[in-house]
C-alpha cells in the first residue's frame, strides 16, 4: 500500500506530460488537434503559402521552407529544410530560375514537386549577367497568379482526390478577387498622364505586373544586388526619370533604397516608397497575405505616380 501511494505522484506527473505533449502538437499543427494528419504541402517562400492556403482551404497542411520577411534568391537552407522537404507530401516552387538553392531539395527528397509558374508568358532579362534568362517574378501579376492557382488546384487534387471539388471551387473564388484586384489597378492607371505611368524601382521585380497594367519599367539593376548597383546603371535610371518627367520612384522591403535615393537627389522626384514583393509581413504587418500585397503595392504606386499622400 505505501509502495503504490509514492507512485501516485509519478503517474500524475506522466499524465500531465502526455497532456502538455498533445497540447504542444496541436499547437504546432495550428491548432488542429494532437494528430494532424492532413497531407503537407511545402512552398518555397511565404507568398506562395499564402495563395496555397487560399485554394487548399482546410484540407492541406501548407508550410513555407523560408521565414517571414527572407530575402527568396540567395536563401541558404539548412539541414532542417532538407528533412522538412523530406517530410513533406508535395513541393511547390515558383521555378523560372527564382530558386537556385532548391535543386538539393528535389535531390534528396522523394517527394512530388509542381512548379506553379508553368504556363507563365516569361519575361526574359536582357541585360548583365541574367541576360537571355526569364524574370522570375511573375506572381508579382494578378494574371499570373491565376496560372498559379489553376496549377495548384490540379496538383492538390491529384493529392488528395476526396476534396478536389472544393480545391476548384476555392481557386475559382480566389481567381476571381485576382481579377478584380488586376482591373482595379489597370482602371486606376488609364486616368494618369502617360508619363505618369512609369514605375522605376531598385529591382525589375515588377515587369509582368508593368506588362499586365500597362506600366513603362525602368530598374537599377534586374535581380537583387543591390551590392553591385553601378554607377551606369545608377546614371541609367536618372536620366530615363529626367527624360520622362517621372514624379515618383520606389524601391523593394528587401534591399538597401541607397541607390534609388541618388536618383532622388539627382532628379527631384519623389520617393513613392517601399514595395514587397519576395515576402508577406507578420500577420500585424501591411502585407500579411498575398491580395494585401499586391493591393498595398498598387495603391502605393498609384497615390505616389498622382501626387498624394498615401
Amino acid at each position: 500500500m505505501p509502495k503504490f501511494r509514492r507512485s501516485l505522484p509519478l503517474a500524475a506527473a506522466a499524465a500531465a506530460l502526455a497532456l502538455v505533449v498533445a497540447g504542444c502538437a496541436s499547437d504546432a499543427n495550428g491548432g488542429a488537434g494532437p494528430l494532424d494528419d492532413r497531407p503537407t504541402v511545402l512552398t518555397t517562400f511565404t507568398v506562395l503559402a499564402d495563395i496555397a492556403r487560399n485554394v487548399a482551404g482546410d484540407h492541406l497542411r501548407v508550410e513555407s521552407i523560408t521565414k517571414v520577411g527572407a530575402e527568396i534568391h540567395g536563401y541558404e537552407p539548412t539541414p532542417g529544410d532538407i528533412r522538412k522537404a523530406s517530410d513533406a507530401d508535395l513541393i511547390l516552387d515558383n521555378g523560372l530560375n527564382l530558386e537556385v538553392w532548391f535543386a538539393q531539395f528535389v535531390e534528396s527528397a522523394d517527394v512530388p514537386h509542381v512548379v506553379v509558374s508553368d504556363g507563365v508568358d516569361p519575361i526574359d532579362i536582357t541585360e548583365d549577367a541574367y541576360a537571355g534568362k526569364p524574370n522570375p517574378h511573375a506572381w508579382m501579376s494578378p494574371l499570373n497568379v491565376q496560372i498559379y492557382v489553376g496549377n495548384m488546384v490540379e496538383a492538390f487534387s491529384d493529392l488528395d482526390p476526396e476534396h478536389a471539388a472544393d480545391f476548384a471551387a476555392n481557386g475559382a473564388a480566389y481567381t476571381a478577387e485576382l481579377q478584380e484586384v488586376q482591373n482595379d489597378l489597370v482602371d486606376d492607371l488609364a486616368a494618369l498622364p502617360e508619363n505618369e505611368r512609369a514605375l522605376v524601382t531598385c529591382e525589375g521585380a515588377f515587369s509582368y505586373l508593368a506588362r499586365d497594367a500597362g506600366l513603362t519599367e525602368r530598374y537599377i539593376w534586374p535581380v537583387n544586388a543591390e551590392q553591385q548597383a553601378t554607377p551606369q546603371q545608377i546614371a541609367g535610371a536618372i536620366q530615363f526619370v529626367e527624360q520622362n518627367q517621372v514624379p515618383a520612384v520606389f524601391c523593394e522591403s528587401t534591399v538597401s533604397d541607397r541607390p534609388m535615393q541618388q536618383v532622388v537627389a539627382a532628379t527631384g522626384a519623389a520617393f513613392g516608397g517601399v514595395l514587397y514583393v519576395d515576402s508577406l509581413s507578420e500577420q500585424d504587418g501591411p502585407v500579411p497575405t498575398y491580395l494585401d500585397l499586391i493591393r498595398y503595392d498598387a495603391r502605393t504606386i498609384i497615390d505616389a505616380l498622382a501626387g498624394r499622400d498615401a
